[in-house]
């Protein structure tokens, strides 16, 4: 399980990485080295002069020879195969000497063996028709040098390599330090479930950014887990009234049957409307939470549509739960959820009119805002700011029918398609309650055409 860790494979990268610059470098330094090295011997060879004495035995003198100092070992070769002459060590020959005596060239300078097997550098060149001289250095002295390069090299390298595997432990240590805070704080939290643990930020790196994004996402987390725990809260308290309710009815009913005395039929039909009251309120309340919990999760495609037909569809439903209704729209088009929409709509014309018994609602639409007003007693200033809230009802209107859920609908439907949704008095009386959605006037397709 180690190796598999951050920090031990970013360790193994740095170390590779590091160990492959050092060995590149060494081996470029070890060959510059040996280039250098040979470079001196052959320089020394061929300085040494034109022809060396023991050319003075083995062929005619030239006129003019030039200063010479001889040579570890120097040898004549001839093309035809006549023996030679040499001094020092004899020379092994190979097929490219014969062919610079026979064709003459040179110098050549080449690694070869002495006859005892001793290696060489050599230095082959023609001095003469058919003739050619080979000066020759031991390569033992230099092979020497380049062994104790080599092996210095490789001390140096290991060390390189040592100290980058060194380096690379301190730095992963040091980079990922706010990573191991980080993994830890998410163990934490997936062992206690506590999302109000904090990471702390520091700087503003790809790591900071991360602890930042990690503690808002802790926050996002623990507001929704509050907010499903109030919902729960508030779902159990609204339905334990009907559900008592029911209950009780239910019971007046069954202890009535069990002892053989019937109701009054006038209270018992009191009793039933009552029950079915009820359970159309448990159903609506039932609804409504659905409604709510799917949030953003669910929703159905957002495409363009008129959203005064969807107004006047909301409009027409109303008045068929008896409202008084009276609009006004003009075109508009939104991109959005026709059914959440309409179902905006709807609320906000069932609490205008659940406020404003016997009086006219009023719908006007017009460049993207839709106002619903009526003229009930309105409310009062301090209680505006909470009117979209989840299951909350103003004291006056607790005992309308209702689950408090209908504006807190509202505000999710206008969110969902990117508008903004107030509630305020309005002047001379009632409320008024704006809805502002961005569209155009037109289609975009009709639009296209009129350009």
């Amino acid at each position: 399980m180690i190796w598999r860790s951050l920090r031990t494979r970013l360790t193994l990268l740095v170390t590779a990485a590091v160990a492959l610059a050092i060995a590149i470098s060494a081996g470029a330094c070890f060959m510059i080295v040996r280039g250098q090295l040979y470079d001196q011997v052959d320089r020394d060879l061929k300085h040494k002069g034109d022809l060396p004495w023991l050319v003075k035995n083995c062929l005619p003198a030239p006129e003019t020879p030039g200063p010479y100092g001889p040579p570890q070992s120097t040898q004549i070769i001839y093309s035809d195969g006549r023996p030679t002459c040499y001094l020092g060590s004899a020379l092994k020959i190979t097929q490219e000497d014969l062919d610079i005596a026979s064709r003459g060239g040179g110098p050549h300078f080449h690694n070869g063996l002495a006859e005892d097997g001793t290696p060489m550098r050599i230095m082959t060149a023609n001095v003469g028709p058919g003739s050619a001289v080979m000066d020759a250095r031991p390569m033992g002295h230099l092979q020497d040098t380049l062994r104790n390069v080599a092996l210095l090299l490789g001390f140096v390298s290991a060390l390189g390599v040592l100290g980058a595997a060194t380096a690379g432990l301190l730095i992963a240590r040091t980079a990922l330090r706010p990573v191991g805070r980080l993994t830890r704080a998410v163990e934490h939290i997936a062992q206690t479930e506590d999302l109000d643990t904090r990471i702390p930020v520091t700087g503003n790196d790809e790591i900071a950014r991360l602890s930042s994004s990690f503690n808002a996402m802790t926050t996002a987390l623990a507001g929704s887990r509050e907010r499903q725990k109030q919902l729960v809260a508030d779902a159990g308290h609204e339905l334990r009234t009907p559900l008592t309710t029911l209950r009780t009815n239910i019971d007046l009913l069954l202890r009535s049957e069990q002892t053989g005395r019937s109701l009054d039929p006038d209270a018992k039909k009191r009793l039933l409307t009552n029950v079915k009251a009820q359970f159309a309120e448990l159903s609506t309340l039932v609804a409504d939470l659905l409604q709510l919990a799917r949030g953003d999760t669910e929703h159905e495609p957002h495409v363009e549509l008129p959203f005064h037909e969807v107004v006047t569809a909301a409009v027409e439903r109303a008045r068929l739960r008896g409202a008084e209704v009276v609009s006004d729209l003009r075109p508009w088009y939104v991109v959005g959820s026709a059914t959440s929409l309409e179902r905006a709509v709807l609320n906000l014309i069932d609490n205008a009119a659940k406020f404003s018994p016997g009086g006219q609602v009023e719908v006007s639409l017009s460049h993207g805002r839709l106002s619903v007003r009526d003229h009930g007693p309105g409310l009062p200033e301090e209680e505006l700011p909470h009117v979209f809230e989840r299951f909350w009802r103003s004291p006056s209107a607790r005992g309308l029918p209702g689950s408090g859920l209908g504006l807190a609908i509202v505000a999710q439907a206008v969110a969902e398609a990117g508008g903004e949704v107030r509630l305020a008095n309005a002047p001379g009386g009632g409320a008024i309650a704006t809805m502002d959605l961005p569209g155009t006037l037109m289609r975009n397709s009709e639009s296209d055409k009129s350009r």
